[in-house]
């Protein structure tokens, strides 16, 4: 399958767009330290069904470096204008790492625009249900990424061997497509793209404001599943249910955080009847299991 790169603008920023198919829209949402290839594995099986869009969210890959709107907000705001931009009026969303949070507010806020939500190995906000995995306090490095200027400045010119420790581990030490690795190491290079990485973090306590807000005036009505691997495990599906009006969790076993690239058959195997059209074999079925390992 064919991928035509795009540039779309979308809420004031120029974003890279990935785009394949035709059909009902699936929309990915990338985390870190990735880009639309994150998703190199798993396209083309979407794209033989859907129209797939996967863009570089701002700041990241060949999207428009910004001075800020990396809060969760902002994010889902500039998903909604990318759909309107490329003429979609709803959209399967799919969202890891930091893609989660704002996949998650987009479907919060604009359930009209999302027709079922996949959220996969991130937290959201400050939910309670998480506690388990917080029990030792969040990974190291979201406090170094969280000081402004701290980390860009120690990591310039060694961004390769840092790419690589977060490949290695989210992937239990199989690594990834070297194609696929030097793609991310190029977007990543640089202190000024190191730089947009990092608001993500510095975003956190914004995000995780606006996801709090969220859940005090609503309930996250959209179809949902939420999938863990290594590290987050089920913590993401305990923090949704409380909030979720269908909610379908499962843990992917033997799997990385880096699930796309680590095991694509299995996200496959859950992601195919869960976001086939309604009324399609298997898309009820799948929100009634919980908590079912792969």
């Amino acid at each position: 399958m064919s991928v035509a790169l795009r540039q779309v603008e979308a809420n004031g920023v120029e974003l890279n767009v990935a785009l394949a198919g035709e059909g009902p829209a699936v929309l990915l949402l990338h985390g870190f330290p990735h880009t639309w290839q994150l998703w190199t594995h798993v396209l083309d099986e979407l794209a033989g069904r859907y129209r797939v869009i996967a863009p570089d969210l701002r700041g990241c890959g060949a999207s428009a470096r910004t001075a800020g709107g990396y809060d969760a907000g902002t994010l889902a705001a500039d998903a909604a204008a990318l759909l309107d931009a490329l003429g979609e009026t709803s959209a399967a969303v799919v969202g890891i790492d930091a893609g989660t949070p704002p996949a998650f507010l987009l479907a919060m806020r604009r359930p009209d625009l999302v027709r079922r939500l996949v959220v996969m190995e991130s937290l959201v906000g400050r939910l309670p249900g998480a506690e388990e995995f917080l029990a030792h306090g969040a990974p190291w490095w979201f406090g170094f990424h969280s000081a402004p200027g701290l980390a860009e400045s120690v990591l310039t010119g060694h961004e390769d061997r840092y790419i690589d420790w977060f490949l290695d581990a989210g992937t239990l030490g199989q690594g990834v497509d070297p194609a696929v690795r030097d793609a991310f190491v190029h977007a990543y290079t640089g202190t000024e793209a190191l730089r947009c990485a990092f608001s993500y973090y510095r975003a956190l306590p914004e995000s995780s404001r606006q996801i709090q807000e969220a859940v005090r005036t609503a309930r996250l009505t959209v179809p949902t599943m939420a999938i863990g691997a290594h590290p987050v495990g089920s913590a993401l599906e305990q923090q949704l249910r409380p909030v979720t009006d269908h909610l379908s969790g499962h843990v992917i076993e033997d799997c990385g955080h880096i699930i796309p690239l680590h095991r694509p058959d299995r996200l496959l195997a859950l992601l195919e009847p869960f976001l086939a059209p309604a009324g399609s074999t298997g898309s009820r079925g799948q929100l009634e299991h919980h908590g079912r390992r792969q």
